[in-house]
């Protein structure tokens, strides 16, 4: 199995945090944000290597952070040539660049850069029944996911039967919060969805897609976990805040 952070975007919300410095890279509670994520990977036994994927213009920073991480699991970093927003693959773009020249043809989680949970991906795992799965956490209030986050309705069965991108009339108050388990056979999906042209950008795009053609399961967080998506000022600050608390 293999791991994919992708770390790649140009944060201009965050600016001017993120202006010369990768999001992932930014410090909560005294710690690059992208360390909590490979710390929690780490404790995946069957995980072989990580991949972090960015662009050329941020590449340096992480390879310069990682001569100091004291990593637990073989990471290495990929760097497509984006060096712009105007010049960006989209995040699927860039992921399926990365499963081609690697040829990597094996079980992947992928996680976006910019996630902060408290849920332990070993968990997530082991719940997977051999499908796709994305973890999910349940906004409340649907005001609160109108037109920000990828919006998801599950069956009975918990298999998820509609996927909205940013939806102005959101069907549920679950969202994707970004952390995704692709067995062997949906990662070679992902190579056929950007053959037919469609959407490069966001992976909520893909997994609308794919739940169209596979069943693909959703794991909802409990209330008693927290998730943040560090997409303004304002997140940062809160997270800040809260881990801050916990250390």
């Amino acid at each position: 199995m293999k791991a994919i952070v992708l770390a790649g975007g140009f944060a201009r919300r965050l600016w001017p945090l993120t202006e010369n410095r990768p999001k992932p890279l930014l410090p909560v509670a005294g710690k690059p944000m992208i360390e909590y994520i490979l710390e929690n990977l780490s404790s995946v036994d069957v995980l072989e290597k990580i991949y972090i994927a960015t662009n050329s213009r941020f590449g340096p920073h992480f390879s310069e952070w990682l001569e100091t991480f004291e990593a637990r699991k073989p990471i290495e970093i990929f760097m497509e040539q984006s060096r712009h927003e105007d010049e960006k693959i989209g995040a699927i773009g860039a992921l399926g660049l990365l499963l081609k020249e690697h040829n990597i043809n094996d079980d992947v989680i992928v996680i976006a850069g910019d996630n902060l949970f408290d849920f332990e991906i070993s968990e997530f795992l082991s719940s997977h029944n051999g499908m796709p799965q994305v973890v999910l956490y349940d906004m409340a209030e649907k005001d609160a996911v109108r037109k920000k986050y990828g919006v998801v309705r599950l069956d009975e069965n918990g298999i998820i039967r509609d996927f909205q991108e940013k939806p102005e009339n959101p069907v549920s108050t679950l969202i994707s919060t970004g952390c995704y388990f692709f067995p062997r056979n949906a990662v070679n999906m992902i190579h056929r969805y950007l053959e037919q042209g469609h959407n490069p950008d966001a992976p909520g795009f893909f997994i609308s897609w794919l739940s169209k053609n596979l069943d693909v399961k959703g794991f909802v967080l409990g209330n008693d976990m927290k998730w943040f998506d560090i997409g303004s000022l304002e997140s940062y600050d809160e997270a800040n805040r809260i881990y801050e608390e916990k250390a």
